[in-house]
């Protein structure tokens, strides 16, 4: 059995997002599929909607200009979330150049979203590589966060 919904989200990339297979059209096929791979309901509908939500906030891209050059400050309930090791990782990746602005604040949006009271560091890269891959023009960030996720590019925070 499978701890939380990011499990969910990791299997459906790991099956179907990364361009090799495709996922069933029919939703109720879908949940089936993830039922029998050993997920509860709740976790397949947690884990839909938050695909669902990241799908919708992809048009935000009038936000931009406000962004860059702007320092983040996080919220107390960012850092409840987002401990110190997570929030270090975020500003690893973006003055690493694979999160813009823009990217952060998705991931952060994102990250928030997960019900869960924390939100640890390798399932805050999952997160990164999920608004990545639905970020057009972030191909090359994609796939830099792809090797950190598979562990081919060690990560170096400082």
């Amino acid at each position: 059995m499978y701890e939380n919904m990011v499990d969910v989200l990791i299997y459906l990339y790991e099956n179907y997002m990364d361009g090799e297979s495709r996922a069933p059209v029919d939703q109720d096929e879908l949940e089936t599929e993830l039922a029998e791979a050993g997920f509860s309901t709740g976790e397949i509908a947690q884990a839909l909607t938050w695909l669902d939500e990241l799908a919708s906030r992809m048009d935000v891209a009038d936000y931009a200009p406000r962004l860059n050059g702007a320092m983040r400050v996080y919220t107390a309930t960012e850092c409840a979330k987002l401990d110190l090791d997570a929030r270090g990782l975020l500003l690893f990746l973006e003055q690493s150049g694979i999160l813009d602005p823009l990217s952060r604040e998705l991931v952060v949006d994102r990250a928030l979203a997960i019900e869960q009271s924390a939100v640890s560091v390798d399932e805050l890269k999952w997160i990164v590589l999920l608004v990545l891959m639905n970020r057009p023009g972030r191909e090359s960030a994609f796939s830099q966060m792809e090797d950190l996720v598979y562990g081919q590019t060690p990560v170096y925070i400082h």
